[in-house]
């Protein structure tokens, strides 16, 4: 298997809320609520989803948690915030902060403040609207490579 993400999809409790979320909270363009056409049953999962087209062609899908069970042939679970983060990386820790206070302008909640880390980044987490946890960072080592 060759190593590549392309698209990543988290399941959402409300898709309308998590849509506004990130595409008018946090400024993430979307076209929104797409594929409303394909409608489920009790086998086959309905087909609305909320994208939205990142840098890199990295894709985020937003999916309603149950249809997401269906389709993927597994139990409806509630998420554990702790299992993973996605990082979203700026370019100062200026930005790191507004970023942080966007998202909980929004509707996110702050696990704590940004800060020094030891292994040399600033960072600080948030949890959007269904507990995914998404850092904040800038790394200083990365900026300056880019800026050369």
């Amino acid at each position: 298997m060759e190593p590549s993400i392309l698209v990543i999809t988290l399941a959402v409790g409300d898709l309308e809320r998590s849509l506004r979320f990130y595409r008018d909270g946090l400024g993430f363009a979307s076209e929104g609520i797409v594929a409303t056409e394909f409608a489920g049953d009790e086998e086959n999962a309905a087909g609305a989803i909320a994208l939205f087209h990142l840098r890199g062609g990295l894709m985020l899908s937003l999916y309603p948690r149950a249809e997401l069970a269906k389709d993927a042939k597994v139990s409806l679970e509630r998420s554990n915030s702790g299992s993973f983060s996605l990082g979203h990386a700026v370019a100062s820790r200026e930005e790191v902060d507004a970023v942080l206070s966007a998202a909980q302008a929004a509707g996110a909640t702050l696990t704590g403040p940004a800060h020094d880390r030891p292994w040399g980044i600033y960072s600080g987490y948030f949890k959007d609207p269904d507990g995914h946890l998404w850092e904040v960072l800038w790394n200083p080592e990365l900026a300056s490579s880019a800026s050369s």
